[in-house]
């Protein structure tokens, strides 16, 4: 039977609803307050969690609570707007709920929250021996960090709402987009994916809103931008804090209103298509550090998800290793096997690159393989690529130096541009700005390829 653990320290508001919750089918717990006795973890498919108050005390002991990673959360709160609050529905809660309760609305979403729940345990219940991978659309993991994520977007993919997706670089956040799309009514509409850290800031307007012949420069002929190319469909806008502040606001007029205009034209155009956004940073740092606009922000996020790094996501990490060496095995008509030393060696890895890096990674070694895959064709698991000591030495310059630094760094993080940004500590963009330069100085045609940093 699904559980359900209330957390209140208001009374009247728990004899309001314990009623409710005994009705709908829940076996229910109750504790007065979040600091719940460690020595004996409290049991929840879903946690209710309704504070006197939302603050920062409240906020680490979500995070740290034995349930913050296996159950759904709902809030209750007074509806005063309050950044904690924000920041707990910025990882991944699942519902709010304003006082005064509406016991007819609160009554249909726990019926709903049940109904989900006891479905996915009679499946799992009754399929013991079918693939320890679940997948959902193109997403798979059988983890219970997973299986919220499959509610989350089953949920929101009925709806015409703008989703904001945050994750770590190479946890999913395209193959969610694509997965909220195939579940939509729009699913035999456009799927357009852009990825803003790769547009120059000269073109970016262009390409999101199309130009009229003669614009500018080089407008050769009229150019139909994303947001006609995307119709009635999905947009997916990945690495959206790489997009000019300027541009920005643009876009946010076109969340607003519906309606843009092509550069060089008068004409008001309007769009239907629906804004799927992604990010690997922190939504509040983004915009402390003047990578998002705040009101861009509040305008996206109408429903924001919090995808799980694979660190976090149990044995999905063997299972997925499994997987993706299977399809290679097929492909190449092989019959490849982990050694246990090796699959140990891949489940206590933390893969900072997630997902794609564990894909990568077993690819490779695959290819290395003759049979049995060893922790000698996983050189990554256990030492990272490191700096030629010649290349930085005294008497070469800084500008070689940071050269090597970064063709290093891309070569340890597998050419994952973004994995490599952030330990760089630069934006995207400038380290596309720096690879475009270091292309064009080998081909011998350095003019025209001055960097353009935009730290």
């Amino acid at each position: 039977m699904p559980r359900l653990h209330l957390i209140s320290e208001d009374i009247a508001l728990a004899e309001q609803i314990l009623p409710m919750l005994d009705e709908s089918g829940f076996r229910v717990g109750q504790s007065a307050e979040m600091a719940a006795d460690l020595t004996t973890p409290p049991q929840g498919d879903v946690v209710i969690f309704a504070p006197y108050q939302f603050d920062e005390d409240q906020y680490r002991l979500y995070l740290e609570h034995p349930l913050h990673e296996d159950a759904e959360w709902m809030l209750v709160s007074n509806g005063v707007p309050n950044p904690w609050l924000d920041k707990m529905m910025s990882q991944g809660v699942a519902y709010h709920f304003r006082t005064p309760i509406d016991d007819k609305h609160f009554k249909e979403v726990i019926g709903d929250f049940y109904v989900e729940i006891r479905e996915e345990k009679a499946t799992h219940a009754e399929a013991p021996l079918t693939s320890n991978l679940d997948q959902f659309g193109l997403l798979l993991g059988s983890s219970a960090a997973m299986r919220r994520l499959y509610r989350l977007i089953r949920r929101v993919s009925q709806t015409d709402a703008n989703v904001l997706l945050i994750g770590e670089s190479g946890s999913g956040k395209e193959l969610a987009a694509r997965t909220i799309h195939q579940q939509s009514p729009r699913a035999n509409k456009p799927f357009i994916a852009i990825n803003c850290a790769a547009l120059t800031a000269e073109l970016v307007e262009s390409e999101l809103f199309g130009h009229k012949k003669g614009a500018f420069t080089g407008a050769i002929a009229d150019h139909v931008g994303f947001f006609e190319q995307g119709g009635d469909g999905t947009l997916f806008l990945d690495e959206i804090t790489e997009m000019p502040l300027a541009l920005q606001s643009k876009l946010l007029r076109v969340l607003e209103t519906g309606e843009f205009t092509r550069l060089g034209s008068d004409k008001v155009m309007r769009t239907q298509v629906r804004v799927v956004a992604a990010t690997n940073r922190i939504p509040s740092e983004a915009i402390d550090e003047g990578y998002l606009r705040e009101d861009l922000y509040f305008r996206l996020a109408h429903f924001p998800i919090q995808l799980p790094p694979l660190r976090k996501r149990g044995s999905d990490v063997i299972e997925l290793a499994k997987h993706f060496l299977a399809y290679r095995n097929q492909a190449t008509e092989t019959s490849k096997a982990f050694t246990e030393e090796a699959l140990d060696a891949i489940g206590k890895f933390d893969w900072p690159g997630n997902v794609r890096e564990l894909k990568h990674s077993v690819e490779r070694a695959h290819i290395l393989a003759i049979d049995d895959i060893t922790l000698a064709e996983l050189p990554s698991l256990t030492e990272r690529q490191k700096i030629d000591p010649n290349l930085i030495r005294p008497g070469v310059s800084l500008k070689e130096a940071e050269k090597a630094l970064i063709l290093a760094t891309l070569e340890a993080c597998e050419q994952n541009k973004t994995l490599a940004a952030e330990q760089l500590g630069i934006s995207v963009k400038t380290l596309y700005n720096k690879l475009e330069r270091y292309e064009a100085e080998e081909s011998g045609s350095v003019q025209g390829a001055a960097e353009q940093d935009e730290e």
